[in-house]
């Protein structure tokens, strides 16, 4: 009997112990319960998600030093001549010491300069480039770096990485220049076509444009398109080559202004008059040109006026962390006669 009645004192014992243990656990539950209630609250979780976002938006803030690097094509052509002399002195107005130095269309060069603006500490790169496709990784390193890109005249083919892309309307002015063209060959006769560069964007949108307009006139053939790269001397032995094979052109159609320098001294090397040549930049060379009658008419890219634009944006960027404005941007050209070469003076055109 005392037997028995230990044992039921045990097995109370290990109830209660029991009922116990399962008391904990009940508060356990409750508490495991808690947390998922929380993270089902929209409240909670929001602030929790916002930092993660900051560093994407964050803005750069320069390399340190109050420098400006200015990186363009060859100064031998006086367009890009004129941007970086317009966006050195903007910055140099603006309080900023100034780098200009030149790529030469070599994106290995270009890339040489960029390492070089960014162990300077540059506060900000203005650049018209080496390459649509080659200039991306540049411009990439440098925001790597913390240090803002400017592109001016041409694009890339990429964006979110460059702040500003700031562009002369190509296709605007070429489609409006070669309606001047068109008038000026009566809407007939055969012509020939001087190409720039193939790895500039730019020179594809210009040829495109010029022929949407072309095109749409049955009696005009193209008998001869070559690439001069956008230069004079390649433009002059081209336009030769193509006289010689071709001498009943009457028109030709250039990628730019130097192109077209180059195609008129040819022409008139052979002895040629009443051939019709258009080009785009709006260069006081060609201004001359037109008003002499050797050249129809030019579609003015706004040079200065972009260069100085990139300046202010990369200045406003540098202290209001965003310049306001959309990455690309396009500045409308000004097609360039006989009747308002006047008004053109140093890729500004005065109204």
């Amino acid at each position: 009997m005392k037997n028995y009645r230990k044992i039921l004192s045990i097995l109370a014992v290990a109830a209660l112990m029991s009922t116990m243990l399962i008391g904990c656990g009940k508060k356990n539950d409750t508490t495991d319960v808690v947390p998922t209630k929380a993270a089902e609250t929209p409240t909670t979780a929001a602030p929790t998600t916002a930092p993660t976002e900051t560093p994407v938006a964050a803005a750069l803030t320069g390399g340190g030093a109050n420098l400006i690097y200015i990186i363009t094509p060859s100064h031998s052509n006086p367009f890009f001549k004129t941007e970086a002399e317009a966006a050195a002195a903007k910055a140099k107005e603006l309080g900023y010491e100034v780098k200009t130095v030149s790529h030469d269309d070599d994106p290995t060069k270009q890339a040489e300069l960029f390492d070089t603006a960014i162990s300077e500490k540059a506060a900000a790169i203005i650049c018209d480039n080496a390459g649509s496709d080659a200039t991306v990784s540049a411009v990439q390193k440098a925001r790597d770096n913390n240090i803002p890109t400017f592109l001016i005249d041409r694009e890339i083919n990429e964006t979110g990485i460059a702040i500003s892309q700031i562009v002369a309307n190509n296709y605007q002015g070429a489609k409006a220049v070669a309606e001047v063209f068109v008038e000026a060959m009566g809407e007939k006769g055969k012509y020939a076509e001087l190409l720039g560069k193939e790895s500039d964007t730019n020179a594809g949108v210009r040829s495109s444009a010029f022929h949407e307009v072309i095109d749409q006139y049955t009696d005009m053939e193209l008998v001869a398109s070559q690439t001069a790269n956008w230069e004079q001397t390649e433009a002059y032995s081209k336009m030769e080559t193509i006289l010689q094979s071709n001498p009943d052109i009457t028109g030709v159609i250039c990628g730019n202004d130097t192109m077209a320098m180059g195609a008129a001294a040819a022409i008139k090397a052979a002895g040629l008059k009443n051939i019709a040549i258009i080009g785009v930049d709006g260069s006081d060379d060609v201004r001359d040109e037109i008003k002499a009658g050797n050249i129809t008419a030019t579609a003015l890219q706004q040079a200065a006026l972009i260069a100085e634009m990139s300046v202010e944006q990369a200045s406003n960027y540098l202290k209001n962390g965003s310049t306001g404005l959309d990455e690309k941007q396009l500045v409308d050209c000004v097609v360039i006669t006989k009747e308002n070469a006047d008004k053109l003076k140093a890729f500004k055109f005065t109204e």
